[in-house]
């Protein structure tokens, strides 16, 4: 299971503007934002087990690593769960409105399964990022 997922960013305002408004439908929202030698900004949704009562779980980084690699995490696939297929379509019309790029319009995608209900955005960075329901309408 995963706890939480980081990803570098070129530019961390434009990261927050679009991801506050991207995660917005799915009950998240920025919960951290704050400085060491970088900027990094956590996104957080409501879970009464946490001891604050909120889960950040995704994470943007300001600029390359000092320990190499590329300046941006680009070509990711990140998928957040909705709770309903009302929630993906606010998303990817979020997204969207935010800047982001259609790859792929809400709808079931049966080959995946049966109520397999998605959509896919690719975000300023390039990474494909996606809100599904698995559940029936």
């Amino acid at each position: 299971m995963l706890d939480h997922m980081t990803f570098r960013v070129t530019d961390i305002g434009r990261a927050k503007a679009f991801y506050s408004k991207a995660l917005e439908p799915l009950g998240y929202s920025l919960s951290f934002e704050g400085h060491y030698g970088m900027n990094i900004l956590g996104f957080a949704y409501p879970d009464a087990s946490e001891p604050d009562g909120k889960k950040a779980d995704v994470w943007f980084i300001d600029g390359p690593s000092p320990y190499g690699g590329p300046a941006a995490t680009t070509g990711c696939h990140l998928a957040w769960r909705a709770e309903s297929r009302a929630q993906v379509d606010a998303f990817y019309h979020a997204a969207i409105a935010a800047g982001g790029k259609d790859n792929g319009a809400p709808g079931l995608r049966p080959d995946y399964h049966a109520h397999y209900y998605g959509a896919f955005v690719i975000d300023p960075e390039g990474n494909n990022i996606e809100a599904v329901c698995h559940q029936a309408a």
